[in-house]
């Protein structure tokens, strides 16, 4: 099964003082040992950038631009690649528009679009909450604590 791993996934494992960082290793740990593929897309490594480069007094890790690279780097290597595609966008804004999305929840929807267009039907996210709407789309949202 292919899993897309949300960035809240990608943050904890690359930060191992993160209280749910040893959950967030011990899923994508048994998911790959069970056969399972998991994958990211740019917008994962775009908010994972944002996240760990913004200052801590707003809710980033305050890492310089170096330190991110070489964090970067290796989250690359341990998640492959899902490329953006042209009939991304028609497929988000089909989503945004059916679903009433509105704010911040804009960038879960394209993730969700880039699942449909590649097929991938489940995603390992700490926020399952934010993906239940999807549901009637075949989306399954997996908390790495339940794996």
């Amino acid at each position: 099964m292919i899993y897309l791993t949300d960035t809240n996934v990608l943050l904890r494992i690359a930060q191992p003082t993160n209280p749910d960082y040893n959950t967030a290793k011990a899923a994508v740990h048994q998911l790959k040992e069970n056969g399972h593929h998991l994958y990211a897309t740019p917008q994962n490594f775009v908010e994972f950038w944002n996240a760990s480069t913004r200052p801590i007094d707003r809710n980033g890790f305050g890492f310089t631009p170096s330190k991110t690279d070489a964090l970067l780097k290796h989250v690359e290597q341990l998640f492959p690649l899902l490329p953006d595609l042209p009939d991304m966008y028609a497929e988000w804004r089909q989503l945004v528009v059916n679903y009433g999305v509105s704010g911040v929840q804009v960038h879960d929807a394209r993730l969700v679009a880039t699942m449909l267009i590649h097929d991938v039907k489940h995603i390992l996210t700490f926020n399952t909450r934010d993906f239940i709407r999807y549901a009637p789309e075949g989306i399954i949202a997996v908390n790495p604590a339940n794996i």
